[in-house]
C-alpha cells in the first residue's frame, strides 16, 4: 500500500530548495556575523515548535554558542498579551546576537513579543514560519502584525495552511504535520552555509562533537569553557 508520506516529504524537500536559497543565504550571513562577532544564535518555538528550535542548538555538528529560548510555561499562555513581553526581561539577548524564531502560524503574541523585545536588546530576528498561511491570518497581537513582518529574515518552511498535510480517505480532516521536517532541513542548511562561509575567511566554526565518540567530549567542554558565561543562564 502506498505511503503517501514520502512522497509529501520529497515534494517539500524540492519546493525549499527552488524557493528558499535565497533566505537561507541571508540567515547565514546573520548567523556567521554572530559567531564572528562573539554573539550567539538562540532560538525559540512554543508548543510543537520547540522541536524547530532544538534542531540549532547544543547538538553533534551544531555550533556551539548556541541557546534555546526556553519559556517556563512551554507556551501555555502563548496566546495572551503580556506574557512574551514579561519573559524577556529575564532573557539574555545582545547585540550581536540572532534570535530564531519558529511559529507556523506566526499570529501569537508569544512570538510576536519575543521578536519585539529581541529587536529592542539589538539583536537580529529570523522567522520560519509558514509565510502564505500567515498572510491570510488575523494577527492577536495589539500591534496588529504578524511574526513575519517583524523578522529581518523571513524563512517560509512551505507548509500548508494548519500545518497537517496529507488527506487520508475517510477522515475529515488532514493528518501528518510537516513543519518540524521542512523547519530542521532548513535550519541545517543554514549551519551548512554558516560554517563555509567561516571556513572561506580562515575561521574554524566552533561545532560540537557527538559525545559518543572518543575525545568528543574533552573537546567540547574545551570550547563551552569559552562560552560559559552565556550558555548555562537565561
Amino acid at each position: 500500500m502506498e505511503n503517501k508520506v514520502y512522497d509529501v516529504v520529497e515534494g517539500l524537500i524540492q519546493k525549499l530548495k527552488t524557493t528558499q536559497e535565497e533566505n537561507v543565504e541571508k540567515t547565514a550571513w546573520l548567523f556567521a556575523d554572530a559567531l564572528k562577532n562573539g554573539g550567539m544564535l538562540q532560538a525559540f518555538g512554543s508548543g510543537h515548535s520547540q522541536a524547530g528550535a532544538s534542531e540549532l542548538c547544543f547538538r553533534a555538528g551544531g555550533f556551539i554558542p548556541t541557546k534555546q529560548i526556553k519559556e517556563p510555561a512551554s507556551g501555555a499562555y502563548e496566546g495572551i498579551e503580556g506574557v512574551g513581553t514579561s519573559f524577556m526581561k529575564k532573557v539574555d539577548v545582545r547585540p550581536n546576537d540572532v534570535v530564531v524564531l519558529i511559529s507556523n502560524s506566526g499570529r501569537n503574541p508569544l512570538p510576536v513579543e519575543i521578536a519585539l523585545a529581541a529587536h529592542e536588546k539589538g539583536a537580529k530576528v529570523v522567522a520560519i514560519t509558514s509565510l502564505e498561511a500567515s498572510k491570510n491570518l488575523t494577527p492577536k497581537h495589539s500591534c496588529g502584525k504578524n511574526l513575519w513582518q517583524l523578522a529581518d529574515v523571513v524563512i517560509d518552511n512551505c507548509v500548508m495552511d494548519g500545518d497537517a498535510s496529507i488527506d487520508v480517505e475517510g477522515l475529515d480532516t488532514r493528518i501528518c504535520g510537516m513543519s518540524a521536517i521542512t523547519t530542521a532541513i532548513l535550519i541545517q542548511a543554514c549551519v551548512y552555509r554558516t560554517a563555509q562561509m567561516l571556513l572561506e575567511e580562515g575561521i574554524v566554526p566552533p561545532v560540537f562533537k557527538s559525545q559518543n565518540i572518543d575525545g568528543g567530549p574533552e573537546y567540547n567542554d574545551r570550547l563551552l569553557a569559552q562560552y560559559f558565561d552565556r550558555m548555562y543562564h537565561m
